[in-house]
């Protein structure tokens, strides 16, 4: 597929930059569409994590994308993958699930897995994708999910310094203790060259691995 084209839907404008960047570096010759909806988190956030409020809303979205002709889309939001797969099959087009790839390497590094999030909504749905993934490879996990209160609420409100603080703090201590981090937001990679060589070797992001993911979903097609 010579120009292939790429729809990411965004809960939070923190992710626009990061995936286009990481996109434009594996894929330069797509042209990437970005749809945002940056009041999905805090609905979710509200109303206890309960993604069928907002299952008709993004499915809209992902239908829209394909109407745009994208030939792959991008879930670029963990607290929602779980609507990925139905739609997929609904819409006949791949649907790239944010955490999906991080999930398989995360089982595949170690039995102590440790996911960090700063949006109590992501917690649920990454553990559960980390849950999953494991039974269905015949592998014994344990997760512990901790969020790092405050920190996302710091960063959208302008404060990227004192999100990066209580993420890397929160890193930390969770790289003492796990096998595996997985960084539950997209928006938490930004605090990695904070850490150590082999407190970074512990973490696993998800921006990376679901480019990937997209690049061999265009392959496949």
């Amino acid at each position: 597929m010579t120009h292939p084209t790429i729809s990411v839907i965004h809960t939070s404008p923190a992710t626009v930059e990061l995936f286009g960047r990481l996109l434009r570096e594996h894929l330069p010759a797509a042209r990437v569409a970005n749809l945002l909806d940056d009041s999905i988190l805090p609905q979710l956030r509200d109303n206890g994590g309960d993604v069928s409020a907002i299952a008709p809303r993004w499915n809209a979205y992902a239908r829209i994308a394909r109407d745009m002709g994208a030939d792959v889309i991008l879930n670029a939001c963990s607290s929602i993958g779980e609507l990925c797969e139905p739609q997929a099959q609904a819409l006949g087009i791949p649907i790239v699930r944010v955490d999906a790839r991080m999930a398989r390497e995360a089982i595949m590094r170690g039995r102590r897995i440790a996911v960090v999030a700063t949006l109590s909504s992501t917690l649920r749905p990454t553990r559960d994708v980390i849950l999953d993934t494991a039974r269905l490879a015949g592998r014994h996990v344990t997760v512990t999910a901790d969020v790092v209160d405050g920190a996302y609420a710091t960063l959208i409100a302008g404060d990227p310094a004192g999100h990066d603080e209580r993420v890397t703090a929160a890193l930390r201590t969770a790289c003492a203790e796990a096998d595996v981090v997985v960084l539950a937001q997209a928006s938490m990679a930004r605090v990695l060259p904070r850490l150590t060589e082999d407190a970074r070797a512990k973490c696993l992001v998800s921006p990376p691995l679901a480019v990937a993911d997209v690049v061999e979903a265009l392959a496949s097609r």
